[in-house]
């Protein structure tokens, strides 16, 4: 067996570094350049926005840019940078909710935002969640959805694990969203129209006895306001986090001063060490 273990490349260090400068000022000697980073970024987005995140590639953001391929690489060294970029380009577009809203209509108005982020750039639920960027936009949308909860009396695993739900919602209904634009590009037929054409099935071949739950739930009109592919529904969640924050035992988190103020590492307090500057 090898002791070889896979090497980290060192430019993988300073990967996100990029994202968080501010852009450069144009060079006001020599050549002007072509197009800034910016620009390179927004046509990327554009080229995803218009024909999904695998037709962005080097050749194809510098074809709608009109310019050489070579001179997207001063300003992004790699697609995966590109890719970075672009998270942290679309994110900016997320509407996030007002800090003064009380949880519950702060909570729905960061679900819609997430919904309509995903639906203007829906390349992004081919992302690895996972594996997010870390850069300034994500994290503001991330801050902005654990600041919704981390007052309510929820423990901060119940924080994390709470957001994480309603970003599973929300994005679940957006796929739905998009399979469902992708068949009504491919077969011309709408929504309601496909399942207008579906009453023969429902007279002559569904057997309620061999589904009375569904039977029993649609003879009392469950399903005349269910959700479609285009609409996010999701006073049902919301309603399942109000009575968990009602059953909780209101535990404190420790405030951002605390943190702040302890030596670090301390064991008696919850919050972790902060990252070393010098690292």
């Amino acid at each position: 067996m090898s002791d070889a273990t896979p090497e980290t490349p060192a430019a993988d260090n300073q990967r996100f570094a990029p994202l968080w400068e501010d852009p450069a000022p144009a060079a006001t000697r020599g050549r002007p350049a072509r197009v800034n980073r910016a620009q390179v970024v927004d046509a990327a987005v554009a080229v995803a926005d218009a024909s999904g995140l695998d037709a962005v590639s080097m050749r194809s953001v510098a074809r709608a840019l009109g310019v050489g391929t070579m001179t997207l690489y001063s300003h992004v060294p790699s697609r995966e940078h590109l890719v970075d970029a672009m998270i942290d380009r679309a994110y900016a577009d997320f509407d996030l909710p007002d800090r003064e809203l009380p949880w519950r209509p702060a909570l729905e108005a960061y679900a819609r935002g997430y919904w309509s982020l995903l639906r203007t750039h829906p390349w992004l639920l081919s992302v690895n969640t996972w594996r997010m960027p870390l850069a300034p936009n994500v994290f503001d949308a991330e801050e902005s959805g654990l600041r919704i909860l981390v007052d309510t009396g929820l423990t901060a695993g119940q924080v994390v694990e709470t957001i994480a739900i309603v970003n599973q919602a929300v994005s679940g209904f957006a796929r739905a969203a998009a399979a469902e634009d992708a068949d009504v590009s491919r077969q011309g037929t709408d929504y309601e129209a496909y399942w207008a054409s579906q009453t023969d099935f429902w007279q002559n071949t569904f057997e309620p006895s061999r589904y009375p739950t569904m039977t029993r739930l649609w003879t009392v009109g469950a399903f005349d306001n269910g959700a479609t592919p285009f609409e996010l529904r999701i006073g049902a969640l919301l309603d399942t986090i109000e009575l968990l924050i009602e059953k909780s035992g209101g535990s404190a988190i420790p405030s951002f001063d605390d943190c702040m103020a302890v030596p670090w590492p301390d064991p008696d307090t919850d919050c972790p060490a902060p990252p070393d500057p010098s690292d």
